[in-house]
């Protein structure tokens, strides 16, 4: 299945929207309420916040919390080098997202001065 930009933000969206209050998100990553807020101090997760300062964790925070979970119990990666996993992995997702743009720009420039039979750029 393609799913087109529109579709993609649509999903991202979703995913972003804030629909768990702290002992749901506990539990469905199988923490203590105390350890979430605790990864929101360190700033491994940043829940959004209702008018009434109730912390609302969405799928990807909650996604995210896996990530920490797996990190330090499978792999046995600190606090420390959770924070820096996760912040490399989100400058490397930027760096696909820039290239695949200028990829596209690259091939809107060809084909509009070299009006050529149209050539695929590798993915890799």
């Amino acid at each position: 299945m393609v799913m087109r930009e529109s579709e993609d933000t649509a999903a991202d969206d979703d995913r972003d929207e804030p629909v768990y209050v702290i002992s749901i998100a506990a539990r469905m990553v199988g923490m203590h309420a105390q350890t979430l807020r605790q990864y929101e101090r360190l700033g491994l997760v940043a829940p959004q916040r209702t008018r009434g300062r109730q912390r609302m964790y969405s799928a990807a925070d909650v996604a995210r919390l896996r990530q920490v979970q797996r990190l330090m119990s499978d792999l046995g990666v600190n606090l420390a080098g959770v924070d820096v996993i996760l912040r490399m992995s989100e400058r490397m997702q930027e760096m696909d997202r820039e290239m695949e743009r200028l990829r596209q720009e690259l091939q809107r420039l060809r084909d509009r001065r070299l009006p050529a039979p149209r050539r695929e750029l590798p993915t890799d």
